[in-house]
């Protein structure tokens, strides 16, 4: 039955980006930007400081016409080869565009690079030019990084040769994890099928998953350990080189966050494991009649889920319902996805494993990536990129250099899209034991994205803190995990030997270090928003799609103020947190 309902799922294509990888519109690309960037650097280059403020802006204007072309090139390569990472000649591909690409970047480099040293009064007063204006948060954004920045023959230097490195070495994750095969029975599966099968009703099944996962991961731990330690050492070098004050410094810069911000989200959310996964893992536990759960169980279906498959074109139109309840207006946006192919919801070898939204650039339109297996939490994940994509599409106008939100942000629509998903499925069910189900289900979605992400993160900084004084061993690794998950789990899962091994298939750690804690500030956040919009006030759509709409122009302060939420606020994540809380209160009474 799921083999047939989940058959005809759709593919995207990525002809609206270019027609094919030998197609002349991208060579076309290629060249063009290769000599237009040579003739930029030509005319711009030792001469920023002399120009006024139309002057300025018409720079910033062609710079940004060349990112939107090598945006768009990258993003094929990209897209093309997530959707089959065990091809050689893709592959390829996208390494040979990588290539390119940070060819012709070498020659901008310049740019971003003398911006930094204009000074601020002289900056300030070329304001007054409109045209300039636009671009003032995205020069306060390349600003940010004045203090970190080092000579140009160095910058130049680290920007070519992360082709060979730090870029290199995560192709070399990304193609051992889509490469390795696990055994089930006899029956052989890539990662994201086995991985399914942690949530699977039976809980042999669960079990034989849980250990060939544990026999592969530890059978490929040197190779994920090297791959691991040399990006921390990279990193750490950067960082000296850089004086940044820590490992973390340079994320929460692009993120547009203050460090304070983050530790006051990451101490409140430790101090709530006790109220939250601890109490939650001790209550499943005794539904399922035992006194520990294994870590194979926590993912685990209750014993009264129905555990159905839920065929594709039912998925799309709980997801669009729920957003059409909110507003006829994102549903619409979000209907465009699924009548045109911008979905690739399969499950074939090769494939990137998990689910994005890829922006792509904003003279196209993003594109989605899910592994659909016919789960309510596939439902779920559907909701959330979904969400990325529709708020992608809102701030595309705002252009190439001015729609990207940060990472803390961008997890709004996201999570709100799913929130909205799943508030509409819970006011359908009335049976109480199908709500339990629900309940359930939801309270483990947020401890995954709250608590699980901010273990995460943690388990990242006492790793890069370590490796700045030693290589650390496979053991080492494994125990930093063991400590980091005892802590955030608590006492009612029992962590088996091979769960050290675990760590190996988070790419957040391998793609974008210290990313993690964006989940667990989008969920809180979105907790925190979802009660105001509850509360019923007035225009809350209208404020909504402003936010959307805004794309990086705007930092998290600023975004929440018409909310009247501030992040910065400690209490703020209490308010996120109690969300969660308040699930479990209602579980507990059920």
């Amino acid at each position: 039955m799921s083999d047939n309902v989940l058959s005809d799922l759709p593919e995207w294509d990525l002809t609206d980006l270019y027609p094919s990888r030998k197609s002349p519109e991208l060579e076309e690309d290629i060249q063009n930007s290769k000599e237009t960037a040579k003739q930029f650097s030509a005319t711009y280059k030792g001469k920023l400081n002399d120009l006024d403020g139309k002057g300025l802006a018409s720079a910033i204007g062609e710079y940004e016409n060349l990112q939107e072309v090598l945006g768009r090139v990258m993003s094929y390569a990209y897209l093309v080869y997530a959707g089959d990472m065990s091809d050689p000649d893709i592959g390829k591909f996208f390494q040979t565009m990588q290539e390119r690409v940070n060819g012709i970047s070498t020659d901008l480099l310049f740019f971003t690079l003398e911006l930094n040293r204009i000074e601020e009064s002289r900056l300030q007063g070329l304001y007054e030019v409109e045209a300039l204006k636009k671009y003032e948060p995205w020069l306060s954004n390349v600003r940010a990084m004045k203090p970190y920045q080092l000579d140009d023959a160095l910058e130049t230097m680290l920007h070519e040769k992360d082709i060979a490195g730090r870029s290199a070495w995560v192709r070399l994750f990304d193609e051992t994890m889509a490469g390795l095969k696990f055994d089930l029975n006899g029956e052989e599966m890539a990662s994201q099928q086995i991985l399914h099968l942690l949530s699977s009703a039976d809980g042999a099944i669960r079990k034989s998953a849980a250990k060939s996962l544990g026999k592969v991961f530890g059978g490929n731990i040197r190779l994920f350990a090297l791959i691991t330690n040399t990006l921390a050492k990279d990193k750490a070098i950067e960082d000296e080189w850089r004086k940044t004050a820590s490992p973390m410094t340079l994320r929460h810069l692009s993120n547009q966050v203050e460090d304070n911000v983050v530790e006051a989200l990451s101490t409140a959310v430790q101090e709530a494991y006790p109220r939250l996964s601890h109490r939650y893992y001790a209550l499943k536990a005794k539904w399922m009649g035992q006194e520990k759960l294994d870590y194979w169980d926590r993912n685990a279906p209750l014993p009264e889920d129905d555990d159905r498959v839920i065929p594709w074109d039912e998925a799309r139109d709980t997801v669009l319902q729920a957003y059409g309840q909110f507003s006829p207006e994102l549903a619409a946006l979000g209907k465009e996805f699924f009548d045109k192919p911008w979905i690739d919801a399969s499950v074939r070898p090769g494939k990137s494993p998990g689910a994005f939204a890829h922006p792509t650039v904003p003279s196209a339109h993003p594109y989605l990536l899910v592994n659909y297996q016919g789960k309510i939490r596939d439902v779920m994940t559907l909701a959330h990129e979904l969400g990325h994509g529709v708020h992608q599409v809102l701030a595309g106008p705002q252009g190439a250099l001015l729609s990207d939100t940060p990472l803390t942000l961008a997890e709004t629509a996201s999570v709100f899209g799913e929130q909205l998903t799943f508030r509409a499925l819970l006011e359908k069910t009335k049976d109480p034991a199908k709500r339990r189900v629900m309940l359930a289900g939801k309270v483990e979605d947020m401890i995954n994205t709250v608590v699980r992400q901010i273990a995460f993160y943690e388990f990242e900084v006492r790793l890069h803190t370590a490796r700045r004084e030693e290589e650390l061993s496979p053991d080492q690794i494994g125990k930093i995990w063991m400590d980091v998950q005892k802590e955030s789990l608590g006492p009612a899962i029992r962590l088996h030997d091979e769960y050290q091994y675990f760590w190996t298939y988070i790419p957040h750690f391998i793609h974008s270090p210290f990313y993690v804690y964006a989940y667990a500030f989008g969920d809180c956040l979105v907790n925190a928003l979802y009660a105001v919009y509850q509360d019923a006030e007035e225009g809350f759509q209208a404020k909504y799609f402003d936010m959307l709409k805004a794309g990086g122009t705007l930092r998290h302060k600023e975004l929440l103020a018409p909310f009247n939420l501030d992040a910065s606020d400690p209490a703020f994540w209490q308010k996120g947190l109690g969300v969660i809380e308040g699930f479990i209160d209602e579980l507990e009474n059920l």
